[in-house]
């Protein structure tokens, strides 16, 4: 798990009309995290409430928002304004991030020596394609596609 916060104070922001999203966090330091809605999940505590795979959301061109919940709130006795403490971790995808991790799947598929067989340079592209994926979705994609093309 990435640390994205320690025992940092954050004010709990209150904007009505804005659904889920009427009491949120933003989150400093996330703006250049990758991912879409959904996809990117987050565990921690605030003022010692500890909440698991929250979604961290995307806003264009600033940092990400996490919404607190009323079961939260009431847990901490805050609302709009306050300042709470949070830790936040971003859970780990489990993503490959190693050519030797992707050849390992390749092998799991029977498809290592097929791979092998390909000309360096259209390895070297796909290992790279591949391992550069934002997301585990999109990554299990493109290795899903190169099976069936080598198969």
């Amino acid at each position: 798990m990435k640390t994205l916060l320690k025992s940092e104070k954050l004010i709990l922001r209150h904007q009505p009309g804005k659904g889920a999203w009427t009491y949120h966090l933003v989150i400093p330091g996330t703006k250049d995290i990758q991912g879409s809605w959904g996809e990117m999940k987050v565990s921690g505590t605030i003022d010692g409430y500890e909440f698991k795979d929250l979604n961290l959301a995307p806003v264009t061109n600033a940092d990400k928002m996490v919404s607190v919940n009323g079961t939260i709130r009431k847990a901490i006795n805050k609302s709009g304004g306050d300042e709470v403490i949070v830790t936040m971790y971003m859970n780990s995808d489990n993503k490959l991030s190693s050519k030797d991790q992707l050849l390992d799947c390749f092998n799991d598929a029977g498809m290592l020596k097929e791979f092998k067989a390909l000309p360096n340079d259209e390895r070297e592209e796909i290992i790279t394609t591949i391992l550069s994926q934002p997301n585990e979705s999109r990554l299990e994609q493109k290795i899903m596609d190169v099976v069936r093309k080598l198969s």
